[in-house]
């Protein structure tokens, strides 16, 4: 990967290329492509590491943040898996590892860190502009889950991270934590933890301030734009060609050092048009939802938490129902979902063509086989997609028993693509969670996946900085350490360095 400054050299044919014969009307160092929170950390850290670099951030859409990062596109959670089961399951013989729960618990620490360092140099508004204290709780129902929560909580306590963490049978110490889940319920064992420190995100609202601090650092911003074609050239830069959607005179190809896409949803095809060997065998299944969404004062006033409980046999792991307290741009809400749905558009504000046109030979046969060893997933899709609005209320009744139906109204969340690759065992897998795809040289890197993303964007775009420019690490470390205190370290087994950033980073973003 070329780091160095100055004028690209004039673009070298190579066999394939399709953009041999055009010559680049603008060159930068570093392409982002997609204005989402992903490309707006990556590009944060860059303009502090390497503020000599030229920039462009290129968006199809007319602002940052209106996909995936949307607030009331996602739920909102930092995900630090302190309420998320899915993180946890239990094995066979009873047990469950807190392992998976503790990685992303570490990794969005790290993401906490950065956090507080923007807040405190006034890179970031101020900590409520775009995360609050909302305790995060796990409930469930009946004998065998609620045995499952109890050796859930006996083995998270016993990690640092997890110690705050509380389990308790008792209704009224329930109710004390979340109030309506407990309003008019009937017989039944109901168990449920707390865990005081969990937050709420508006990560569009993130992602705006992130992009609006890298252009007052002088990197380039445009919207509107649509990436259609990328060409690796021979000295390892790249040929992009791009679009304005409303003007087709301001049409442009770029020349970039490094390209890194973060679509969301529209990464998948942009990286299979990059043609590197690392992109075959992956492909896409798009996951839609829906959620109630409540802001009647009288309601939301008594609700505090996200509430998770466990998702229902089949459900991919974004469909756990959660009742969840939201601050969208000041004003709080409350919501309830997701209910799942299938629509082959890879974006919210994508083509109904998204599906069909990323088959391609090298992914078929991976994208055929993780299909067929997920027929429940499909089947549970087309169950959600056919409920009524009643089936609907039955579903949020399990955890707030006196809802008012004329209170809720019906939203629809953003598009989620999850990951299906290549497995040796298997032929092919459907993979819940993000997948960092680089090529050999360090010259692009995608990233493919939902959950935890956003939440772990940082530790995510540092692995990214790892691959991509490995000559460059060592020198950027000391400054790394200035953005990420315990850049490096595992905070879990640290207990003393842990209580020192834990505490800083929750007094600097007003976190319990």
């Amino acid at each position: 990967m070329r780091t160095s400054r100055g004028a690209p050299r004039r673009p070298q044919r190579i066999p394939g290329d399709t953009l041999t014969s055009a010559q680049p009307t603008e060159s930068t160092d570093v392409l982002l492509v997609g204005a989402g929170i992903m490309s707006a950390t990556l590009a944060t850290i860059l303009k502090d590491l390497q503020p000599d670099w030229d920039m462009t951030i290129l968006e199809r859409l007319d602002r940052a943040g209106l996909e995936s990062s949307n607030a009331w596109n996602n739920a909102g959670t930092g995900h630090a898996a302190l309420c998320e089961l899915n993180y946890a399951p239990q094995a066979a013989d009873g047990s469950v590892s807190a392992q998976k729960a503790l990685n992303i618990n570490e990794q969005y620490h790290v993401t906490r860190q950065l956090w507080s360092t923007l807040v405190e140099n006034g890179v970031l508004k101020g900590a409520s502009s775009f995360i609050n204290p909302v305790p995060h709780i796990s409930m469930v129902f009946g004998e065998d889950h609620a045995d499952y929560l109890r050796a859930r909580y006996d083995s998270f306590k016993q990690n640092k991270l997890f110690e705050r963490m509380e389990f308790s049978e008792d209704r009224d110490q329930i109710a004390d934590w979340a109030p309506l889940t407990m309003h008019g319920r009937g017989a039944g064992r109901v168990a449920a933890t707390f865990a005081p420190e969990g937050t709420d995100v508006d990560f569009g609202a993130l992602t705006n301030q992130l992009i609006d601090h890298v252009a007052s650092k002088g990197a380039t911003v445009r919207y509107g734009q649509q990436v259609t074609t990328l060409n690796r050239q021979s000295d390892g830069s790249w040929l992009v060609k791009v679009e304005d959607r409303l003007n087709s005179d301001n049409n442009r190809i770029i020349h970039a050092k490094f390209v890194f896409l973060g679509a969301g949803g529209g990464a998948l095809h942009l990286l299979q048009k990059s043609g590197i060997k690392e992109a075959k065998g992956f492909g896409g299944f798009p996951v839609s939802g829906l959620f109630l969404r409540n802001t009647d004062p009288a309601v939301t006033s008594q609700h505090n938490a996200k509430v998770y409980g466990q998702a229902s046999v089949g459900a991919p792991p974004m469909s756990v129902p959660h009742l969840d307290t939201r601050y969208v741009n000041g004003q709080k809400a409350v919501m309830f979902g997701p209910y799942g749905g299938f629509k082959p558009n890879f974006l919210k504000h994508g083509s109904f063509l998204d599906l069909p046109m990323s088959v391609r030979a090298h992914n078929l046969y991976p994208m055929t086989r993780a299909g067929l060893a997920n027929l429940d997933l499909v089947k549970y899709l087309v169950s959600e997609l056919t409920k009524t609005r009643s089936q609907r209320m039955d579903a949020l009744h399990e955890y707030y028993p006196t809802a008012e139906a004329g209170q809720w109204d019906l939203i629809e969340a953003g598009q989620r693509v999850q990951v299906m690759k290549k497995d040796p065992q298997k032929g092919g897998v459907l993979q819940f969670g993000t997948e960092l795809v680089t090529s050999a040289d360090g010259s692009i890197g995608a990233l493919l996946g939902a959950s935890p993303g956003a939440s772990t964007a940082v530790p995510i775009m540092l692995n990214l900085l790892s691959r991509c420019f490995p000559s460059k690490v060592s020198e950027w470390e000391p400054r790394l350490k200035e953005l990420i205190p315990a850049y490096g370290v595992k905070l879990n087994d640290n207990p003393q360095l842990a209580d020192e950033i834990v505490g800083h980073t929750s007094k600097v973003l007003g976190i319990r």
